[in-house]
Order: C-alpha cells, then structure tokens, then sequence
C-alpha cells in the first residue's frame, strides 16, 4: 500500500538530536488513537544528581492557551519557506535511519536517506514519490494524500485543514495532536513538537490509519540555505511495483 510505504519510509515523528535523544522516551506500543503523551522528568537519584538537574533546568515557560499554542504553531510553520536539516527517524519496526531534509514552499521535499537505507522520499509540487533505488521502483500519490501538509503548505491552519485533538505543554517542549482524514487509506494522527520558547518545529509522530508509528527528528536546522531545485525532480520513467 502507497501511504505504508510513506509510513515506513519517514513521513512519521517523535524524537530529535543526539542531544535531545538522551532523554527520548522508549517507544512503546499503544492502541490506534490513544493520546500521545509527552514525556515526563525523572526524579533524581540523589542530591549530587538533584544539583546538576537543577543547574541544567530549562527556563520557566509560561503556560499559554491551547488556541495560542496553535495560533504560535501556524506563525513558526508560515514563516518556513525553505529549511535544509538532519533528520533522524524511528519506523515502526523500530529500525532507526537518518539523512538529509530538504523543503522549499510551496510543495517541494526530499528526505534523503544516508546508506545502508535505500529509500527516498521527494515532493515536486504537485506529488510525492517514494523511491526505492536498490529496486529501482518508486510509488507516487498527490500531496493531499500524504501527511506532509504541515511541511508544504504556503498558508496553513491547523485548525481549518486538520482537527487539533489535544495540545500538551511542559518545560521542554509543546505537542499539539491533529488529525487527518484526507491521507491515503483513512484517518492518521501527527503528533507535532515544539519547543517552547520559540516554537520552531523539533519533531513530529504519524501513526498511520493501520497503526503504524513512525517518529522524524530535526536538528542543525537551517532556514536560509536554499536547496538545489533539482533535488525535487521526479522522474515519472522509473518503474512502479
């Protein structure tokens, strides 16, 4: 199925950096629209430990309304219009794989998969294909199929185009929970992470409409390189399965 392969090919989410991976929650099995969770600080262990927590502690955020939560979202999204990144990305089956992301608004999107993957993933404007270049196969479906909207989308709100089901906020960072029903195969969920501060985009979950999880992770975040142009080529030639 084409939106599986975009599932486990890494238009997913969760976790981020290597410094962000330290305290990255285990990835655990839940049912099929369960609310995602963010995760909570560990008591220290003793006093010694309880003074580098205290140290270390992020500032205070204030504590802002779910629908500016969203409204702050939708600002940091819109004000994209290029993004060069690192990726990390978690699949479903728990293999890890990372890369380079490559985004220009509006439509344009490679995740380019460092070996021994082979897959790729590229947006022309108008539809994304998922390579695979061992094979030499590729699947194609329009944007509007995919989980990508939040990424491609010139003027996005996340409250008109998805359903926003649950905004959480701790120290770290800002989740917000949508809805999707216009993906392939039925209804996913994208859990979205922001950091609390300036509400960049840290990292995203998709669980597909079968359940699958995949988690993407962004670091070294560059909003002012612009990508080459033919990095978002799709050749139509190549053979499909």
């Amino acid at each position: 199925m084409i939106f599986r392969a975009f599932a486990t090919a890494g238009l997913g989410a969760l976790l981020a950096t290597s410094a962000f991976a330290q305290n990255a929650p285990t990835q655990q099995q839940r049912p099929p629209g369960a609310p995602i969770q963010l995760n909570q600080p560990r008591p220290p262990a003793n006093n010694a430990q309880s003074a580098i927590g205290r140290a270390a502690a992020p500032a205070t955020v204030p504590t802002i309304s779910a629908a500016q939560a969203v409204q702050k979202a939708n600002a940091w999204l819109n004000g994209v219009t290029t993004m060069v990144a690192d990726f990390i990305q978690i699949g479903a089956d728990g293999k890890r794989a990372e890369g380079k992301l490559y985004v220009q608004k509006p439509g344009k999107l490679r995740f380019q998969y460092a070996p021994p993957a082979v897959m790729e993933v590229v947006a022309d404007g108008r539809s994304v294909a998922v390579r695979n270049r061992k094979l030499n196969t590729q699947d194609l479906a329009f944007i509007s199929q995919t989980p990508l909207k939040f990424l491609l989308k010139n003027a996005l709100d996340l409250s008109r185009d998805t359903k926003v089901l649950e905004v959480g906020q701790n120290p770290n960072a800002t989740s917000i929970l949508i809805e999707d029903k216009a993906t392939f195969g039925g209804t996913s969920r994208i859990n979205l992470i922001f950091d609390p501060q300036s509400f960049a985009l840290k990292q995203w979950t998709v669980v597909d409409p079968q359940g699958f999880e995949t988690v993407v992770s962004l670091f070294n975040v560059d909003l002012k390189e612009r990508p080459d142009p033919g990095l978002f080529w799709i050749n139509e030639d190549v053979i499909r399965e």
